[in-house]
C-alpha cells in the first residue's frame, strides 16, 4: 500500500534556509567568487555549504536561480554587443558585428584556402622501411694511432 504513495519530496519541497538562500544568491549574482567567501557572507561554514550544493533539492534551487539570471541578463548582454556597434575601436566593431549577423544566421565567408598546387614552406618527413639487403654501415669512431 505504501507502495502507491508519492516520495516525501516530491509532496513538500524541503525547507531551504535563509542563510542557505543567502549564500545561494551570493554565488549566483557573483557578489563572492569562491564557495568559502559566500559561506561567510551567510554565516555558515564552508563544509556545510559545500555538502548542501550537493543535495538534490539545494542543486534544483541553485540551478533555478542560475537560469532565472542568465534569463535576465540575457538583455543586457545583447543590448552592450549592439552598443559595441558605435565604439571608436574598429576591431570591438568588427567582432560585435560579426557576432550579430551570426546570430542572424548571416556568416561571413572564410578566406579562400589556398590551391592545392602551392608549396607551403616546411619540413617533409618521409619514413620509408629498411630493405633487409642493404648493408648496415658502422659508424663507430675509431682510434687512429701514429
Amino acid at each position: 500500500m505504501s507502495e502507491n504513495l508519492p516520495a516525501a519530496s516530491d509532496v513538500r519541497r524541503r525547507h531551504i534556509s535563509k542563510r542557505m538562500k543567502v549564500a545561494l544568491d551570493a554565488l549566483v549574482h557573483g557578489e563572492v567568487s569562491s564557495v568559502t567567501e559566500a559561506a561567510e557572507k551567510a554565516g555558515l561554514s564552508r563544509e556545510h555549504l559545500s555538502r548542501s550544493i550537493g543535495e538534490p533539492h539545494i542543486r534544483e534551487l541553485l540551478n533555478e536561480k542560475i537560469l532565472r539570471n542568465l534569463t535576465l541578463n540575457a538583455a543586457r548582454a545583447g543590448a552592450t554587443k549592439v552598443k559595441l556597434l558605435d565604439s571608436a575601436n574598429e576591431m570591438v566593431k568588427d567582432r560585435a558585428s560579426t557576432f550579430l549577423l551570426g546570430l542572424a544566421g548571416i556568416n561571413p565567408q572564410s578566406a579562400p584556402a589556398a590551391p592545392a598546387t602551392a608549396t607551403t614552406p616546411g619540413v617533409c618527413i618521409i619514413i620509408q622501411q629498411r630493405d633487409a639487403q642493404l648493408p648496415m654501415i658502422d659508424v663507430t669512431p675509431q682510434i687512429i694511432t701514429p
